[in-house]
C-alpha cells in the first residue's frame, strides 16, 4: 500500500477551509461497483495511490455536493407527466414536460433554392486593411511520400545552449500572489467604467503578435510540427482510403467531409503559427504513419489530437507573449473539437472526463518525433527532450467486444501512439449493433465492459535510452537529467499527477495497478479517456502549472488507452 498527505502552505491563505479530508489508507480494491461514462469505478480509495492536484484548486467538495442538491424554493410545480432519472435532484420542473410530439406525415419533397431573401453581391477585399493575408499552405501540395527514414543524420540531438542548472529549484509562493476577496466587491479603482483593475495586455499597448522570448519561439516551433503532421495526416487520409474503405469503419460521405475540412482547418493553423514564429518557421516533413485502414486511421488520430492538445494546453500560459497566447487559444480551442470527433468516430465516448489534460512541451515532443520521418535540410530544430518509449503491454484494444480479452501487444506497430489492430469479426465490436457492447461510429458510447478499470494490473516495458529517433532519426532519447531507477509511475490525467509504486519485473519491465482516484471527492475517475503515463524516480508533489519540474525525474514516456 502506498499513500501520501501533502499539506502546502500556499493553499493555507483563505483556502484552508475548502482543504477536503485527507484520504484514508485501506487495501487495494478490486471489486467493481459501477460503469459511468466507459470507465469502472472502484468502491473507494484504492490504498496505494496518491492523487496530486485534486484538491488544491478551491473547491470544497462538501460545498460542491451539497450545492448540486439544493432545491429552488420557488420553483413552478412539476409538470403533470414529467418524471426525472437524476437522484438527489428535487422539484425538477419544465414548461414543454407534457408536450407529446406530432405524429409524422409528410417530408419535405422539393430541394435547393425555391425562395430568395434581399442581398447583395459581397466581394472579398483584395487589398488594404481587410484584405485577408496568404495562406502559408492553401492547398495540400507539400511531401506525399511517407515511411521511415533510410539515411544518416548530418545533426543529432537538441538544439541546446549553456545550462544553468539540472532542475529547476521549488520556490515558495510569489511574494506578488495574495489577491484574496473576502467581500465580492471590487478592492481597487477601476481604469474605466464596467473593467475591473488587474489583468495583462489591458492598458492600451497596441498588440504584438509574435514570440518574445526562447521559450516562446520553441513551445510555438513545436506546435507548427504538430499542426504541420495533421495538415498532411488528414489529406493522406483521404487520399489514401476509398469510399468503400470508410464504410468498413462505419463512416459515411459527410463523415469524411468533416475531416477534409479538417485539413483546411491545419492550413490556417500553421499558417497563423507561421506568422507567429517569422522567416524561421519550419516547413512540413515527410511521415511514417502507423495504420493500413479507415479504422485504424481514425483511431491513430484521436491518440495524436490528444497529445497535440494536451501539449499546447501545458505551456500556453507559460508564454511571454500574451497576443501569442490568446491566438493559439482560439486555435487550440478547434484542436478540442477535432480531438472529440476523432473520438467519436472511433465509437468511444466523446469527453468521458471533467478536465482535459496539459503535458509539458517535452512530453508532446516525445510522442510526436517517432511519427517524423525526415525534414527539408536546415528545418528549424527543437531544443525539447525526446524521452525513452513506454509501453503498455496489454494496452486496452478498442475494436474489441470484450476489452478485458485483448492480448499482449494488440497494436499495429511499437511506438507508444500507434493503434489497436482489429480483431476477427467474431470478437469485433466495429459492426456490432447492440447497444453497450457496438463501437461503431456515434455521438456517444457506453460500455457495458469498459477499456479499463481501477484496479486493472497494467504490464509495461521501457526501451533504454540512447535511441534515434524524430526527423532524419536526428534526435536522440534520453531520461530525465537526474533520473535514477524507476520507481513509481505517474499518471496524468486531469488536474491531478498520481503516483502508483512500481513493480519490477525484469532488466526493463515491470507492473503496476490502474489507480481509484477521483476528481474532488464523490466526482469522476481521474484516470480516463486517452491519458499519460510516466515511469519516475520519485513522487514529487507536482500541479498542472508546474507539472514540467517532473522532467529532470522521468525515465520513460507512454499513453495510456483508460477509456
Amino acid at each position: 500500500m502506498y499513500t501520501k498527505t501533502v499539506i502546502s502552505s500556499a493553499l493555507l491563505s483563505g483556502l484552508a477551509a475548502a482543504a477536503p479530508a485527507a484520504p484514508s489508507s485501506g487495501g487495494l480494491t478490486h471489486e467493481i461497483i459501477q460503469i459511468l461514462d466507459g470507465q469502472a469505478q472502484g468502491s473507494g480509495p484504492s490504498g496505494y495511490a496518491s492523487s496530486h492536484g485534486g484538491s488544491s484548486y478551491g473547491a470544497s467538495a462538501t460545498s460542491a455536493a451539497s450545492a448540486g442538491s439544493v432545491a429552488v424554493a420557488s420553483a413552478p410545480s412539476v409538470a403533470a407527466d414529467q418524471s426525472g432519472t437524476v437522484s438527489g435532484y428535487n422539484d425538477a420542473s419544465a414548461p414543454f414536460a407534457s408536450y407529446t410530439p406530432t405524429p409524422l406525415t409528410v417530408v419535405p419533397s422539393s430541394f435547393g433554392l425555391n425562395s430568395a431573401i434581399p442581398a447583395i453581391k459581397t466581394p472579398i477585399p483584395t487589398a488594404g486593411l481587410y484584405a485577408p493575408d496568404t495562406q502559408r499552405s492553401s492547398l495540400p501540395t507539400g511531401p506525399t511520400s511517407h515511411g521511415p527514414y533510410a539515411g544518416v543524420p548530418t545533426t543529432t540531438g537538441a538544439v541546446s545552449t549553456v545550462h544553468l542548472a539540472a532542475t529547476v529549484p521549488a520556490l515558495p509562493l510569489a511574494p506578488a500572489e495574495t489577491y484574496y476577496n473576502t467581500n465580492g466587491k471590487l478592492q481597487h479603482d477601476q481604469p474605466i467604467p464596467y473593467t475591473p483593475a488587474g489583468g495583462l495586455g489591458t492598458n492600451g499597448s497596441l498588440p504584438r503578435y509574435m514570440v518574445e522570448s526562447d521559450f516562446d519561439y520553441e513551445s510555438i516551433t513545436l506546435g507548427l510540427y504538430q499542426e504541420w503532421i495533421e495538415l498532411d495526416l488528414f489529406n493522406n487520409g483521404i487520399a489514401t482510403f476509398s469510399d468503400e474503405d470508410w464504410a468498413a469503419a462505419g463512416l459515411t460521405p459527410q463523415d469524411v467531409s468533416l475531416i477534409s475540412f479538417m485539413a483546411q482547418q491545419e492550413q490556417g493553423h500553421a499558417t497563423l503559427l507561421s506568422n507567429m514564429l517569422g522567416e524561421t518557421a519550419p516547413p512540413q516533413c515527410t511521415y511514417d504513419y502507423p495504420f493500413t485502414n479507415a479504422r485504424e486511421f481514425v483511431d491513430f488520430n484521436q491518440v495524436l489530437t490528444r497529445w497535440g492538445e494536451s501539449g499546447v494546453w501545458g505551456f500556453i500560459n507559460h508564454l511571454d507573449s500574451r497576443e501569442v497566447g490568446q491566438l493559439l487559444a482560439q486555435s487550440i480551442a478547434t484542436e478540442a473539437r477535432q480531438q472529440m470527433i476523432f473520438r467519436q468516430m472511433a465509437g468511444l465516448h466523446p469527453m468521458p472526463v471533467w478536465f482535459e489534460t496539459g503535458i509539458p512541451q517535452s512530453w508532446a515532443w516525445t510522442f510526436l518525433a517517432p511519427y517524423i520521418s525526415s525534414c527539408p535540410e536546415n528545418t528549424t530544430r527543437l531544443a525539447w527532450q525526446n524521452f525513452p518509449a513506454l509501453h503498455v503491454a496489454n494496452q486496452a484494444n478498442i475494436n474489441r467486444v470484450s476489452p478485458n480479452d485483448t492480448g499482449l501487444w494488440e497494436r499495429t506497430d511499437n511506438r507508444t501512439s500507434s493503434p489497436a489492430t482489429i480483431p476477427a469479426e467474431d470478437q469485433s465490436c466495429i459492426n456490432l449493433n447492440k447497444t453497450g457492447y457496438g463501437c461503431g461510429p456515434a455521438i456517444g458510447n457506453n460500455r457495458s465492459e469498459p477499456l479499463s478499470f481501477a484496479g486493472k494490473q497494467v504490464l509495461l516495458e521501457w526501451d533504454a535510452p540512447g535511441q534515434a529517433v524524430g526527423p532524419n532519426n536526428s534526435y536522440v532519447t534520453a531520461k530525465g537529467g537526474v533520473a535514477g531507477a524507476p520507481a513509481f509511475v505517474a499518471w496524468v490525467a486531469q488536474l491531478n499527477m498520481t503516483y502508483t509504486p512500481l513493480v519490477i519485473t525484469g532488466p526493463n519491465s515491470g507492473y503496476t495497478y490502474q489507480p481509484n482516484d477521483t476528481v474532488y471527492a464523490d466526482g469522476a475517475p481521474i484516470v480516463n479517456g486517452t491519458s499519460f503515463i510516466a515511469l519516475t524516480d520519485t513522487d514529487l508533489f507536482l500541479t498542472p502549472f508546474n507539472l514540467s519540474m517532473i522532467n529532470p525525474h522521468v525515465v520513460a514516456l507512454g499513453m495510456y488507452q483508460a477509456g
